[in-house]
């Protein structure tokens, strides 16, 4: 079993309701008889017992809605990442606090991840949070390049993209300048890539990465995504392990809430409250 937070949350909800349980069954009505029939005679262990709740139940009770509320939050409706790594720039930065939709590609169930309710389908362009096909105990986050049933092609030497046989275009806007812990990126090319109905921003370098094939190509099986990192040369994607199955899928990334940077000073203010594209 993968010990997310998910698990561990329905883990305490559980327990906690079978505390309040117990405590329903059990240990109230001994209360109320007691505190029914109170007399001079009885000890003070048993007149606190008449008056008091245990403090592990109403701790568990306090608890208990808790627990469900940030459960049900986070499986379906928001669940927030940072992010750890350059792969994104230059859309999404080093330090960024995103929020992802969880309902965008449907409802699933918390722990088991079984589809209960279909909502939407990834669309081209689409920055999703998935769960990395080869170890789904960890979260990555890519854009949506290719979808079911696209023939793609990506060339490592003009860092090209081909979709259905025809090109991507792609616009160069000038040398790119980081900041903060992504400052190593200053002078890679910053271009503007229109996919179909999705233009967004990409870094490439002019240097070829010795261990990337020259022409990569897929033919999306159904029910699976070719996802690529924006930071082009700096991101292990489709390139290297193969396509995204639906399954794996966690939700839409579409929020940055915070940036903490602290190699930048700290806050970052100007990338709070921005969208993502």
């Amino acid at each position: 079993m993968n010990w997310d937070l998910a698990t561990i949350l329905v883990l305490l909800i559980f327990v906690s309701g079978l505390i309040w349980l117990y405590d329903k069954i059990f240990l109230a009505p001994r209360r109320a008889w007691l505190k029914a029939n109170l007399s001079v005679t009885m000890s003070e262990a048993e007149r606190l017992q008449a008056n008091q709740m245990p403090f592990l139940v109403d701790l568990a009770r306090s608890l208990f809605p808790v627990f469900l509320i940030v459960l049900v939050l986070r499986s379906f409706m928001v669940e927030p990442f940072r992010i750890p790594s350059g792969s994104m720039m230059p859309t999404l930065l080093i330090g960024d606090f995103i929020l992802v939709n969880k309902f965008s590609y449907g409802i699933r169930l918390p722990v088991l991840n079984t589809k209960v309710f279909e909502i939407g389908k990834p669309q081209r362009g689409d920055v999703v949070v998935f769960r990395y096909p080869e170890d789904p105990s960890i979260p990555f986050i890519k854009r949506v390049v290719g979808l079911p049933g696209d023939h793609l092609e990506y060339h490592a030497d003009t860092k090209m993209l081909y979709i259905n046989n025809e090109q991507v275009t792609q616009t160069v806007l000038g040398r790119y300048q980081g900041i903060g812990q992504g400052s190593n990126m200053t002078g890679r090319q910053e271009r503007i890539e229109a996919l179909p109905g999705a233009e967004h921003t990409i870094l490439v370098s002019m240097k070829r990465n010795p261990n990337e094939p020259d022409i990569k190509e897929w033919t999306i099986p159904d029910d699976q995504y070719v996802v690529l990192g924006d930071n082009r040369d700096n991101s292990k994607d489709s390139r290297y392990w193969g396509t995204v199955p639906e399954d794996n899928l966690i939700g839409q990334a579409f929020f940055i809430w915070m940036n903490w940077d602290f190699h930048n000073g700290g806050i970052n203010w100007q990338r709070l409250g921005t969208t993502i594209e």
